[in-house]
């Protein structure tokens, strides 16, 4: 039987955490569960002065933020770079940036598609690429999670671009995960569905004409009462980054309160 430590605190002591999107809302929860788990953390985002708060929350704590607009295509292998740089290696890699500006089939520019793309897409692909070249020239274990979400499934008519770039997302983590598991290296996805952030309540106020009382409208439309909570998800990431998680691989997980498939 596995021996593993009782302490989550410990659950990634002595590893190097690598965070996109890692300023704000999952993604920051994710940084901040990192460092709790004894970790190692890099975290990119485009907003500097957000990186530099969230950086200077942790004093004395391994943590280093880097800046990167990862629409430029040599900004996710640059933050890969930067992270070995600074810690000598990368061990886990968290895809959490994402862009959910929207549009529909029919109104979607090319322009638009492409910026999806870019950041959903080809983003990960590149980050991974760098991190997964780093663990097999060291021949080193590695652990991936790249955050996804639950209307990769098919999604709103509104999410056209976002769909398409979300569901290719899930056919690289499949892929690299068929590709590496020899290397040791467990690359994981998760759908998450509807979860309070800031960045949450821009978009409803922006594109769907919330107030400030959307949240409560919103808890009260889904099973559970509350949507769902970056800390939770953190959670979720660093169990499956860490040790614990054992040989799991390849696994796209719904982490959400609709169950897809199911009728009423």
């Amino acid at each position: 039987m596995a021996d593993y430590p009782h302490d989550d605190r410990h659950l990634l002591a002595g590893k190097t955490v690598l965070v996109s999107g890692g300023t704000q809302g999952v993604g920051a929860a994710i940084v901040r569960a990192a460092v709790q788990a004894g970790a190692s953390v890099a975290f990119s985002g485009r907003n500097a002065e957000m990186g530099k708060q969230l950086e200077s929350e942790f004093d004395s704590a391994p943590v280093r933020f880097v800046q990167a607009d990862l629409t430029d295509p040599r900004a996710a292998t640059d933050t890969v770079a930067a992270t070995i740089a600074e810690f000598g290696r990368i061990d886990c890699l968290v895809n959490a940036a994402g862009t959910t500006s929207r549009g529909t089939l029919l109104d979607t520019t090319p322009e638009l598609f492409d910026s999806h793309v870019a950041v959903n897409l080809r983003a990960p692909f590149f980050t991974m690429q760098a991190a997964v070249a780093d663990m097999i020239g060291r021949k080193a274990p590695g652990s991936i999670v790249n955050i996804i979400t639950m209307s990769s499934h098919g999604g709103q008519p509104y999410l056209a671009p976002y769909v398409s770039s979300k569901a290719g997302l899930i056919g690289l983590t499949k892929n690299a995960a068929h590709a590496h598991r020899w290397d040791r290296v467990r690359i994981n996805g998760l759908n998450i569905g509807w979860t309070e952030t800031d960045g949450e309540a821009d978009i409803q106020k922006r594109f769907h004409g919330a107030d400030d009382t959307w949240i409560e409208q919103a808890n009260a439309s889904v099973p559970m009462g509350k949507l769902g909570q970056p800390d939770e998800i953190a959670e979720f990431v660093i169990f499956l980054l860490s040790d614990r998680s054992g040989v799991v691989t390849g696994s796209v997980i719904d982490w959400d309160q609709i169950v897809m498939g199911g009728i009423d």
